[in-house]
C-alpha cells in the first residue's frame, strides 16, 4: 500500500498559494521613477496598478535597499500652497480599479538615496500589499519633462513640485 508524506516544501508552497494567487490579481503598468537631480537625493515613483480579482486590497509599503520609501500624496492647501504628505497605512485598491501613482498625486518617495538614479536604470523595488504580500517591480529611471532621457512622461505634468521634480498640477 502506498502512503502519501507531503514534503516541507510541498506544504510550505501551499501556505504561499493564497498570497501569489492574490498577487495574480494585479496589473502593472508603466513603473517609473523620476530623479529631482542627482544632488538632492529624493526621487518620485510612480505606476498604474489595477486590481482584476474579486477582494480589495491595499498598498500598504514600499521597500528597496540602499533608500528610505515612503508613500505619500501631494496636495493643495485652500490657499494655493502644495504640500506632501506621508501615507503611512497606505492606499486602498478597490476591485476593478485602479490605483494610479502619479506626478502631483499619490506617489512613492524615495528619500536618502545611497547613490543617485541614473536615466536608463533598472531599480528593483518591492511593493507590499496588505493581501498579495510581496510582490517584486522593476522600474525604470527616466528625467524630468523637458530634460532629455530614455522615457518621457512629460505628459504626466509639468515640473513645479519643488525638489522632488514632480507636479503639483
Amino acid at each position: 500500500m502506498f502512503k502519501f508524506m507531503p514534503s516541507a516544501a510541498l506544504i510550505g508552497a501551499l501556505f504561499c498559494l493564497p498570497a501569489w494567487a492574490q498577487a495574480q490579481d494585479l496589473s502593472f503598468d508603466t513603473p517609473f521613477i523620476i530623479q529631482a537631480s542627482p544632488m538632492s537625493g529624493t526621487a518620485g515613483g510612480f505606476i498604474e496598478i489595477t486590481n482584476t480579482g474579486e477582494t480589495p486590497d491595499r498598498l500598504v509599503a514600499v521597500a528597496r535597499d540602499g533608500a528610505t520609501v515612503e508613500l505619500h500624496e501631494s496636495l493643495q492647501d485652500a490657499d494655493g500652497v502644495a504640500r506632501m504628505e506621508p501615507r503611512p497605512d497606505g492606499f486602498p485598491i478597490a476591485p476593478g480599479e485602479t490605483l494610479r501613482l502619479a506626478r502631483g498625486g499619490k506617489h512613492i518617495m524615495f528619500v536618502d538615496l545611497d547613490a543617485p538614479f541614473r536615466p536608463g536604470d533598472a531599480v528593483d523595488v518591492t511593493l507590499v500589499f496588505e493581501t498579495a504580500g510581496e510582490v517584486p517591480v522593476t522600474f525604470e529611471v527616466s528625467t524630468p519633462s523637458g530634460m532629455g532621457g530614455t522615457t518621457d512622461h512629460g505628459s504626466m505634468g509639468g515640473d513645479a513640485h519643488g525638489d522632488h521634480g514632480m507636479s503639483d498640477k
